[in-house]
């Protein structure tokens, strides 16, 4: 017979009894008194999950418009079953109080995710300590920041051009333009935050470029049990995580290196100062109080978080930019010809980030790549409190009780907050019933309801969202991404392969592949010929 007088049974019986409870009340009675229970929205089997709906990027786009035309510009869904209500709101006041409240966090478990691949960076923290690390970094990433990066992006550009000119001379004509664009920003990126060659270009062999690669590949392979579960990695690490850790381990080792390296520089006075992210970082942690600044560790995971955030964002904006200047060969023509205007070269060499600032059309395409082509197709935020969100759009409840604009409705804490970056993105009532298509000249005559103050975003985009929160390396993308189009885009002509269509695959990021081709992984094939010297202008 069992006896409860034995400890080891009842501490079993105890921890069995805890979990069914927080089962029953997780599944059958939290859901009960969720505020979010009385929004409108779909309903389904009790572990329907509708997250693949709003994932998926076939089917995203026009699932949030279906939403919107049934529910309204605020609803929930089902996360991991019908107990698991989210909020989802096209409301941009609403959007606007959740990204600019304290209330509002990332997700602990996502934050946990990517700490083990890039540490305690501005990406994976909250609060006072996120505010911190924001004000350390935000010289670096200054307008005057960015113009002392223009000539390395140029520089680099460079080199792909020639590394395209001679493969084109071996009879090659078909790039994949992912793997080429990821090669040159990592370069890009190499220089302009640490002053170093990774030689991506020439060839994939330098040790820390592979380090930081496989750490950015094995992201998207990190299945949802390691994003729910982070600490299985440290009790039975599998290939995947050792991986990661040793891919971590090169970056720490010579990272440190050369943190030593310029504060050494920075300590001498005779010494020319070079200009990259990481000194920049060293010398305005170096100005705070010596009692609040970063340590070396955390300003290399700063650092590291760049590359794997920064690097790969900017890679498949410009690959997906190519692409979309391939599929609409006018645009592209019309491009090519503002770039190599007699103009154009004007003040060129002093002054490159005006000169490429001033093409009108080049901001446009680049601006609508980020509009149609977000790198992070939506972001989740979490309420650490219960709270109510103001509304600019009436919500009907379920049982009928109208929320009017200017009211509020209310939310608990612990609760899912889907922020649809992309959905923003493509909204037709923001950005006209042609929301879809690659339609540059929308930027020079955008409807008001894409505009400050109606559209809070950054550069009137969701892409780089808004608030504390907002992406720093905005100005950085932008200016990366016109360096590479104004050295590639008047030298070669880029054409779709016959019969081949992209589309995109989300993970960490929106990644493109081939369509019915996507088991090759990561692929954006171009054809690419070179233009005739003599057709050009410049």
């Amino acid at each position: 017979m069992f006896s409860l007088s034995n400890p080891l049974l009842l501490a079993t019986v105890l921890l069995v009894g805890r979990g069914l409870v927080w089962i029953v009340n997780l599944l059958l009675i939290s859901p009960l008194f969720d505020p979010l229970r009385k929004l409108p929205g779909e309903h389904g089997p009790f572990f329907l999950s509708h997250v693949r709906k709003v994932t998926d990027p076939s089917l995203s786009a026009a699932q949030h418009e279906e939403w919107k035309r049934r529910y309204g510009k605020t609803f929930r869904y089902h996360g991991t079953g019908r107990f698991d209500y989210r909020l989802m709101t096209f409301d941009l006041r609403a959007v606007s109080h959740i990204l600019m409240s304290p209330v509002y966090e990332k997700p602990k478990i996502t934050r946990t995710f990517l700490s083990t691949m890039i540490g305690k960076s501005v990406f994976t923290t909250e609060g006072s300590e996120h505010t911190f690390q924001r004000k350390i970094i935000g010289p670096a990433f200054a307008l005057h920041s960015i113009k002392t990066f223009t000539p390395i992006f140029l520089q680099t550009a460079e080199e792909l051009r020639e590394k395209w000119d001679e493969m084109i001379l071996d009879g090659i004509d078909t790039f994949n333009v992912w793997d080429w664009m990821s090669r040159s920003t990592f370069d890009a990126f190499g220089q302009a935050c640490l002053t170093y060659d990774f030689r991506a270009i020439h060839g994939e062999t330098e040790e820390l470029y592979l380090a930081f690669r496989q750490m950015i590949d094995l992201a998207d392979k990190k299945g949802i049990l390691r994003v729910l579960l982070p600490w299985l990695d440290k009790l039975w690490p599998d290939e995947i995580a050792r991986s990661v850790q040793r891919s971590r381990q090169v970056i720490l080792e010579t990272g440190r290196r050369l943190i030593s390296e310029k504060k050494a520089s920075l300590a001498e006075k005779d010494v020319k100062i070079e200009k990259d992210l990481l000194t920049m970082l060293i010398q305005s942690n170096l100005s705070n109080d010596s009692a609040k600044r970063l340590s070396d560790t955390d300003l290399l995971d700063q650092i590291s978080s760049f590359f794997v955030a920064g690097s790969d964002s900017t890679a498949l904006a410009l690959s997906f930019c190519l692409n979309a200047l391939a599929e609409n060969p006018d645009i592209q023509t019309r491009l090519r010809a503002e770039l190599t205007q007699p103009s154009a070269s004007a003040n060129f060499k002093d002054k490159p980030y005006d000169v490429l600032d001033s093409f009108p059309f080049l901001d446009a395409v680049v601006r609508e790549t980020l509009r149609l082509f977000p790198p992070v197709h939506g972001t989740l935020r979490v309420a650490t409190q219960d709270d109510v969100i103001p509304l600019s759009s009436p919500v009907v409840l379920t049982d009928g009780t109208v929320v009017p604009a200017g009211e509020h409705i209310r939310i608990r804490k612990g609760s899912i907050i889907h922020i649809p970056i992309e959905g923003f993105n493509f909204a037709k009532d923001i950005w006209s019933e042609d929301t879809l298509e690659f339609r540059p000249d929308r930027w020079s005559s955008l409807p008001s309801t894409a505009r400050p103050p109606q559209f809070p975003g950054l550069g009137n985009l969701m892409t780089f969202s808004f608030g504390p929160n907002s992406c720093l390396g905005s100005r950085f993308t932008l200016a990366e991404m016109k360096a590479f189009l104004y050295t590639i885009i008047p030298h070669y002509s880029l054409s779709i392969p016959e019969g081949q269509r992209i589309v995109k695959r989300n993970g960490m990021f929106t990644r493109p592949v081939v369509k019915g081709k996507s088991h090759l992984g990561v692929q954006l094939p171009l054809v690419v010929r070179r233009i005739d010297e003599s057709s050009l202008s410049l």
